[in-house]
């Protein structure tokens, strides 16, 4: 671990700064939602201001209020708050998925891999837009079925990123001599391979976090997804009928929250590629 902080750079580690500060916003918009939804009232921020209405950014409300009157601040650290929720369990959906259909396809070969090349090939062909509101309809708008449709729709690429990689190791010296000792498939697999292709799941989660963000805001701002919550893509959507009237601030806010969070996801899967991707190293060193 100290290998990797010392050769991620400062632009790394600023990332992975700014990250955790939103991941601290986002836990402190889940306490908030939990004691209100503990208590059964109306959370602060979707209490409606009449006389508040409108209000540019000021000391008492710095990112301005809404057409409701509501605290854009506050109503953002909600959006992070559902962002976090988004990213993190479309990937504990879509990474294992993928790690398991690559392991196998990549190992056994054979008709094993062409059935996991078909299924790759048979998802990345469906339109995912259209996948995620068709399980919206089953199982009702809100997060489980963005949870399902981005999860169920984004493992491929984690699939043939790992399946190409394992296919590197199988016939590697160390895989040869666990088969000459006579351990099982699932054992070289879980215990020899999975180890050496680990940095490739950290860096497709760097990769996929941002990518799903932005997929949630997307169906958001469509109606499809989160229902009574302040969405990033709820809140871009009400914001962009009031810019005629002047009320820049809350699509400001909005959009420079999303654009942060990606450029440093984005930045972070850069910088972890060229950490741990071993053929780059050997390639600069």
């Amino acid at each position: 671990m100290k290998s990797l902080w010392k050769r991620l750079g400062w632009g790394a580690r600023i990332s992975l700064a700014v990250i955790a500060a939103y991941f601290a916003v986002a836990m402190y918009g889940e306490v908030q939602y939990r004691v209100a939804k503990a208590r059964d009232v109306t959370p602060s921020y979707n209490v409606v201001h009449e006389d508040l209405r409108y209000k540019a950014p000021s000391l008492a409300h710095p990112l301005g209020t809404d057409n409701l009157g509501r605290d854009v601040g506050a109503r953002l650290v909600q959006g992070a708050r559902i962002a976090f929720h988004v990213g993190i369990m479309t990937s504990l959906i879509a990474i294992p998925l993928g790690v398991l259909l690559g392991l196998l396809g990549g190992y056994f070969g054979g008709k094993t891999d062409s059935l996991v090349v078909w299924l790759c090939a048979t998802v990345a062909s469906m339109p995912g837009l259209l996948f995620i509101l068709a399980i919206s309809m089953v199982v009702g708008q809100g997060l489980l079925g963005i949870y399902m449709g981005i999860g169920l729709t984004t493992w491929v690429g984690v699939c043939r990123t790992i399946r190409a990689e394992v296919m590197k190791h199988r016939d590697r010296a160390y895989v040869q001599a666990a088969r000459v000792l006579g351990y099982s498939h699932l054992r070289i697999m879980l215990r020899h391979i999975l180890p050496n292709v680990a940095h490739i799941i950290l860096i497709q989660f760097s990769i996929r976090f941002p990518s799903a963000v932005a997929t949630e805001v997307f169906i958001s701002f469509l109606g499809i997804g989160v229902q009574g919550e302040p969405s990033w893509g709820i809140m871009i959507n009400n914001a962009r009928l009031r810019l005629w009237q002047g009320v820049w601030w809350e699509m400001t806010a909005v959009t420079m929250a999303i654009f942060v969070l990606v450029l440093v996801f984005n930045h972070l899967a850069d910088a972890l590629r060229d950490a741990l991707d071993p053929a780059l190293r050997s390639a600069r060193g």
